[in-house]
């Protein structure tokens, strides 16, 4: 894909002709209209994507875009870069915090090597997937989520934004169409939805670093303390976002495009990238995709700005504990269902919808009606000015 070519993708409208039917069928559920809030609304705008009454969320899956960042130098982070290799691999065996919750939900992870700086090459966890059947290859491998690891380097991480551009254009593109196969393939398969998962030591400091650039937001109020930075290293992660900021000239908000593709670049991860790719593709292809937090969420700001129309896709899991996450989330005009102060990553509070939508699911496919049940059905009506 071409830079020219990604900026000419334009995504349809989702059906509101079946949004509107499927809440009609809502209000036909023996129970106060819209009882159910914003899963009423939730469930509507899946059919609406997939382009049916008969919703389906049963088969599902967690994309996990794995990568390492080179801002991680400038000591932001608790942790160094061997973590990003070590928990990728035990992601790879099912022993992760979202393989085991998955397991659960019924949810599928799938874990992506979209730029870990490997010290050591997990050849025996790898799997090289390039279509859909490759993919259906590897989803029958292994038992209890302990598949591998779907091999899809750009390259082993980013460089440090805070000396040079993070990525080269080409690195761009090839992440992003990653992410925009991987939803592809997964509905190929036969995939009902998919969530954004990422794994990265340094993450939180570039996706905070993206916040302020698209929205020309002040720092402090986008950037937290990630996995538990105290206050001196949350000083430090600020002035290093705020010294990048400077030198790419990204401190007034982001007016186009093109800006926002730059933005990425020099500022970005890999894994941002990759589920920025999975925004585009659902919305490409018809697939409802789950956010997870702030860092999936930001992505899905990168892609909504590249590509408008994107949001009417996505749907919000939670509000993350970290800074930016409630800024981005109105930025997107998306509202999450779950409050519950959630800063554990890897596509976890994604999963946790999925078990949600399943109990809303499991009203909305019932039998139980007005009519079954001999009730008069109640009727909305219009408010007195």
């Amino acid at each position: 894909m071409t830079y020219e070519e990604l900026l000419h993708i334009k995504p349809a409208s989702v059906d509101q002709h079946i949004f509107c039917k499927i809440k009609e069928n809502w209000d036909c559920v023996a129970k106060p209209l819209n009882g159910l809030g914003a899963f009423e609304e939730m469930i509507a705008q899946i059919g609406a994507i997939q382009g049916r009454e008969q919703v389906q969320v049963s088969r599902r899956a967690v994309i996990v875009m794995c990568a390492d960042n080179g801002v991680v130098e400038e000591r932001v982070s608790q942790s160094g870069q061997d973590v990003t290799a070590a928990v990728t691999r035990f992601m790879g065996v099912g022993q992760t915090s979202v393989g085991k919750m998955g397991k659960v939900a019924k949810a599928d992870i799938i874990p992506v090597d979209i730029g870990v700086n490997w010290s050591q090459e997990p050849t025996d966890l790898w799997k090289m997937v390039t279509c859909a059947k490759e993919l259906e290859d590897w989803l029958q491998n292994g038992t209890d989520g302990a598949r591998g690891i779907i091999k899809q380097s750009v390259c082993r991480g980013t460089r440090n934004f805070a000396k040079e551009p993070a990525m080269a254009r080409e690195e761009v593109l090839q992440a992003i169409q990653v992410g925009m196969d991987m939803v592809k393939w997964c509905k190929e398969v036969g995939y009902h939805l998919v969530a954004t998962g990422e794994m990265g030591i340094g993450n939180t400091t570039t996706s905070a670093a993206i916040a302020a650039a698209l929205t020309g937001t002040e720092v402090e109020l986008v950037t937290g303390r990630g996995a538990g930075l105290s206050d001196q290293g949350l000083r430090r992660k600020c002035q290093v976002i705020r010294e990048a900021l400077s030198k790419y000239g990204w401190e007034d908000r982001c007016q186009s495009r093109e800006q926002a593709f730059e933005i990425l670049r020099t500022l970005g991860g890999l894994d941002i990238a990759g589920m920025a790719g999975v925004c585009i593709g659902g919305a490409l292809y018809g697939v409802p995709v789950v956010l997870d937090g702030v860092i999936s969420v930001v992505a899905a700001l990168v892609a909504q700005t590249l590509m408008p129309g994107v949001k009417e896709y996505l749907i919000a899991s939670h509000v993350s504990r970290e800074c930016a996450a409630k800024m981005m989330l109105e930025e997107l005009s998306l509202q999450p269902v779950i409050y519950g102060d959630l800063a554990l990553g890897e596509g976890t509070g994604a999963v946790m919808l999925f078990s949600m939508l399943d109990v809303a699911m499991s009203l909305y496919e019932s039998e139980t009606t007005f009519q079954t049940m001999e009730i008069e059905q109640y009727q909305h009506w219009e408010q007195e000015t």
